[in-house]
C-alpha cells in the first residue's frame, strides 16, 4: 500500500508539473499574439494632397487589428501648435484605411499628426508632414499674356460696326515727272541758225536736191540719144 501511495502521489506531481508549463505555453502564445494585433505608430502615415483644386491632409491606418484610433492634426509655427486643424477617429485594416482633413495647406507649411489608441499608442506621426512646394490653387497667378491676334489693331469702330477695307484703286497711277515731260534741250556750242535759213532747210532749197536732178536728166538724154542712134545704124545695115 504504501509503495502504491508513494507511485499515486509521484504521478500527481508529474500531471501538475506538465500542466504548469503547458498554461505557461498558452499563456506566451496568447500574449505573443496580442502584441503581434496591439496597434503601433508605424501603422500610420499622412500626406498633403489636392482634390477638386482644394487642399487636403489624409492620414492611413494599416492596423490589421482595426483599433479604433484618434488621429487630430495640428499646423505648427516655430515649432509651435498654430491651429488644431481637425480631429476624427479611424479603425485600420490590412488594406489600409484613410481619412482626409479639409486643409487650404500652403507651401512647405508644417504639420504635427497625433495619434492616440487607447493603451498601445499616444505620440506623434514622425517626422512631421510638410507640404510640398506648390500650392493647389497658388496666389498671385499671371494672367496669360494676349494673344498676337489680340494685340493687332482692328478697323472696327467703337459703335461696333465695321468698316469696310478700302477698294483698290482702278485709275494707273500718275506718270512721273521725267515720263510725263519732255526732256530739256542740251544747250549746244553751234551758232543758232537765222530765220531764212531755218525756212530753207525745212524746204530743201539749200540741200543737192538740185543737182541730183540735173544730173539725172543728162542721164536720160544720153540713153535716148544711145538708143536712137543704135536704131537707126540697125536700119541702116538691114538695108544694105
Amino acid at each position: 500500500m504504501a509503495v502504491l501511495s508513494i507511485i499515486s502521489r509521484t504521478a500527481s506531481r508529474r500531471s501538475v508539473r506538465a500542466l504548469g508549463v503547458a498554461s505557461a505555453s498558452v499563456a506566451l502564445a496568447i500574449g505573443a499574439a496580442g502584441n503581434a494585433l496591439a496597434c503601433d505608430i508605424s501603422e500610420f502615415s499622412a500626406a498633403a494632397e489636392c482634390v477638386g483644386g482644394k487642399g487636403v491632409i489624409t492620414v492611413t491606418d494599416v492596423d490589421p487589428a482595426g483599433i479604433p484610433a484618434t488621429v487630430t492634426v495640428y499646423l505648427q509655427n516655430n515649432g509651435a501648435d498654430a491651429k488644431k486643424v481637425g480631429e476624427q477617429v479611424v479603425k485600420g485594416s490590412r488594406e489600409g484605411t484613410t481619412i482626409s482633413f479639409t486643409e487650404d495647406w500652403q507651401p512647405n507649411a508644417e504639420y504635427r499628426i497625433h495619434v492616440k489608441a487607447d493603451k498601445y499608442v499616444d505620440e506623434d506621426i514622425k517626422p512631421n508632414l510638410v507640404t510640398p512646394a506648390t500650392a493647389c490653387r497658388p496666389d498671385g497667378t499671371p494672367s496669360p499674356s494676349p494673344s498676337a491676334s489680340s494685340s493687332t489693331p482692328t478697323d472696327t469702330p467703337s459703335d461696333g460696326t465695321e468698316t469696310p477695307a478700302p477698294a483698290p484703286s482702278t485709275s494707273a497711277p500718275a506718270p512721273a515727272q521725267s515720263e510725263s515731260t519732255a526732256p530739256a534741250a542740251v544747250p549746244s556750242n553751234a551758232p543758232s541758225p537765222a530765220a531764212g535759213e531755218s525756212n530753207l532747210a525745212e524746204t530743201g532749197a539749200n540741200s543737192n536736191t538740185g543737182v541730183i536732178a540735173g544730173i539725172a536728166a543728162a542721164l536720160v538724154l544720153i540713153g535716148g540719144g544711145a538708143v536712137f542712134y543704135g536704131l537707126r545704124r540697125r536700119g541702116a545695115s538691114s538695108k544694105g
